[in-house]
């Protein structure tokens, strides 16, 4: 369990707060608008209304007090910076600010942020890759590099074991876990035998996947 404080109840503040307490964390929140943290006030440990580009009202959280501070407010860049700025100022420990674009990103972590998110960016790029491709049930960008596939076995593999189909040396691509319906097997054996209806998670270099996509 961690103590968070979560600064601006957007939409995007409204679903980390929900994940965040469905995961058994402390979460303090902080809105302008008395309206926005009216839902979660049953949920949290703490809320407040007040405008956190003033020094006086972090002040008044304690901020140093928390494990991770996010700064959600993605309106308004100019509060975002300067409400980042003021943590580090006054002593949070880890800073996570939403940014919309690069620029963005560099001024807030050029000031006082130790991470940034880009959760509008991530989530139209994880969809463009899933509903460009053929198969793809989903997909998690590692890096720039190496991603997580959720796709179809090939027609060519069903009744093959993972050994017969040589999968590691042929595609350079590994087996993370295979789904089947509610099933998840990660423990799997070099015998195990694909079969329809079936989801493979794989990792590897985006190039490789590439290949098997253009497959099925």
């Amino acid at each position: 369990m961690k103590s968070m404080l979560v600064i601006g109840l957007g939409k995007f503040g409204h679903h980390l707060c929900k994940k965040l307490i469905e995961l058994d964390n402390e979460i303090m929140i902080v809105d302008e608008v008395e309206e926005k943290l009216d839902d979660l006030l049953p949920l949290v440990t703490a809320a407040k209304i007040g405008d956190c580009t003033n020094p006086e009202v972090l002040e008044s959280i304690g901020v140093a007090n928390f494990d991770i501070c996010f700064v959600c407010i993605g309106s308004n860049f100019q509060s975002s910076l300067e409400i980042t700025s003021l943590l580090a100022e006054k002593g949070a420990k880890y800073v996570v600010s939403k940014a919309n674009r690069d620029i963005q990103a560099k001024f807030l972590l050029r000031n006082g942020a130790n991470e940034v998110i880009y959760p509008d960016r991530d989530l139209a790029e994880k969809e463009a890759v899933r509903l460009s491709a053929n198969h793809v049930f989903d997909y998690i960008e590692l890096n720039k590099e190496y991603s997580i596939y959720e796709i179809p076995p090939l027609k060519e593999w069903i009744g093959k074991s993972i050994l017969e189909v040589n999968f590691r040396a042929k595609y350079q691509v590994n087996i993370l876990a295979i789904k089947e319906g509610k099933n998840t097997e990660f423990s799997l054996n070099p015998e195990y035998k694909f079969k329809e209806n079936q989801h493979l998670m794989v990792v590897g270099k985006k190039v490789d996947i590439d290949k098997i996509l253009k497959q099925l």
